[in-house]
């Protein structure tokens, strides 16, 4: 799917199933807790901490995929709430990057 098709979609969803948008700081408030449940399962997942109940273990990557969907249907609400065409801003920022990174990481000792 392409990111100016997902917009869409999302738009879509929300105009029909969802009434309408929450508003964008509420928005930016549900954005900032959907990537906190990603942290967290990245926490249990590859990071030091441990699952509470350990047979919830058995499916944290299929939460994980989840909540990774939950924090794109948020930011992709946000950019329709602003008019931000994702596919032209990912664009520009990986051109950006391309120029200010051009020997940046392949020279970066910390990267070998």
């Amino acid at each position: 799917m392409e990111l100016t098709q997902a917009q869409k979609l999302v738009d879509d969803w929300i105009t029909t199933i969802g009434v309408r948008y929450y508003g964008e700081l509420t928005n930016t408030a549900i954005l900032m807790e959907e990537t906190g449940e990603v942290a967290r399962l990245m926490a249990r997942l590859y990071g030091e901490q441990s699952f509470k109940n350990p047979a919830d273990a058995e499916t944290a990557h299929d939460q994980l995929a989840d909540e990774f969907a939950d924090v794109l249907f948020v930011l992709i609400c946000l950019a329709n709430q602003t008019g931000v065409d994702l596919a032209s801003a990912l664009r520009k920022n990986l051109d950006k990057k391309t120029k200010r990174d051009a020997t940046r990481h392949r020279d970066n000792p910390k990267l070998k």
